[in-house]
């Protein structure tokens, strides 16, 4: 506790967009720990109220198949009924150790996705700042003009199309690039954010809300943004260079807009990788995990709880909770005496009652 509460009064500075974030997990992994501790030191009857929470946890945060979450769940009945050994007890602070060490290490890759996304945004984001900034220094090295085709032999003039302007009967032979303005490139972005904000609306019907103490879904939204400037710039440069057929030649300064706004919002092709990828990490979180067989109500028939005969063909539990391939406790193994036992913990099969 004395660690929680120093990570928590802890003051970073310019450090706390990187440093915060970690501080936060260190005080509820360290009030985790605590939780662990107490569960030694309290009584039987406080340990078997807390058994259904402990379960609960266990399935949230270990998978289906965790050696700890089969044992827990086959004791849990006895557990509850007050019934509780040392080895349940011990039992039951593993399984509650291993779902809290499951929960921080989910926490941890919320985070570091998080942290990944923010990155990202910001180096596309200097990225389409210095494609504008150099664009208005050098117009014309990064030229996104235009100049439709015009009958062979006519030479009254040409027309020039630009993002910000069109020029009609330019001298015939005159470089489309010539007529570049500083304002192309950033209105071309321009276009394309716009176009990506229409792709985060219409993905807004997508977006769940999530109880993760990190803000994903905003992180990757956010990125489309930067991300829809860049590809609106990349398409048309890809018409200009005739890339596409049928494409190079745009006749107005609308339809350059256009394709820019489309592209913008092609965008959602590359970054719907990176919200399925968000959404995936956020429902590991906690995620509830149910079993094809309930492993507590396979333990109560092998152990003849429901009032049948036991099972005696494939044993998988032990009644303390060990499993087959695992050594039960002493007082979990019949003997008849003489402290004979078979490999598989019981009494060899000529001794057994009933046999």
């Amino acid at each position: 506790m004395d660690r929680a509460r120093y990570a928590a009064d802890e003051t970073f500075g310019w450090r706390r967009p990187w440093s915060g974030s970690a501080a936060r997990e260190g005080v509820w992994s360290n009030v985790r720990s605590a939780e662990v501790l107490l569960l030694q030191l309290v009584s039987d009857e406080e340990a078997s109220g807390r058994a259904g929470e402990v379960m609960a946890l266990v399935k949230d945060h270990l998978d289906i198949d965790d050696p700890r979450r089969v044992r827990f769940a086959r004791r849990l009945r006895s557990i509850i009924s007050g019934q509780t050994t040392p080895s349940d007890r011990n039992l039951m602070i593993r399984a509650l150790d291993a779902a809290y060490n499951a929960l921080d290490d989910e926490l941890a890759r919320v985070r570091s996705l998080r942290n990944i996304l923010w990155t990202a945004t910001f180096l596309v984001l200097l990225g389409v700042a210095g494609l504008a900034v150099y664009g208005w220094f050098h117009p014309q090295s990064l030229s996104l003009c235009f100049a439709p085709k015009v009958s062979p032999g006519d030479t009254s003039g040409i027309d020039v199309v630009c993002p910000t302007a069109e020029h009609h009967n330019v001298p015939a032979g005159t470089p489309a690039s010539a007529l570049a303005r500083p304002r192309d490139i950033l209105t071309v972005e321009i276009a394309g954010l716009a176009g990506a904000t229409l792709t985060v609306i219409a993905s807004l019907r997508r977006i769940r809300g999530t109880d993760a103490p990190y803000m994903l879904p905003l992180a990757s939204a956010v990125l489309k943004f930067p991300t829809g400037a860049l590809s609106a710039f990349l398409g048309l440069l890809l018409i200009r260079g005739a890339f596409v057929p049928g494409l190079s030649d745009l006749d107005s300064r609308a339809q350059v807009l256009g394709w820019a706004a489309a592209f913008g919002a092609a965008q959602h092709l590359v970054t719907r990788l990176v919200d399925d990828r968000a959404q995936m990490t956020l429902s590991e979180v906690g995620r509830t995990t149910e079993a094809v067989t309930d492993p507590e109500r396979a333990a109560v028939r092998e152990s003849g709880a429901a009032g049948g005969p036991m099972t005696r063909a494939v044993p998988t539990a032990f009644p303390d909770g060990t499993g087959r391939d695992e050594e039960p406790h002493e007082a979990a193994a019949p003997d008849d005496g003489d402290g004979e036992t078979g490999p598989d913990g019981l009494p060899p099969p000529h001794r057994r009652s009933g046999a």
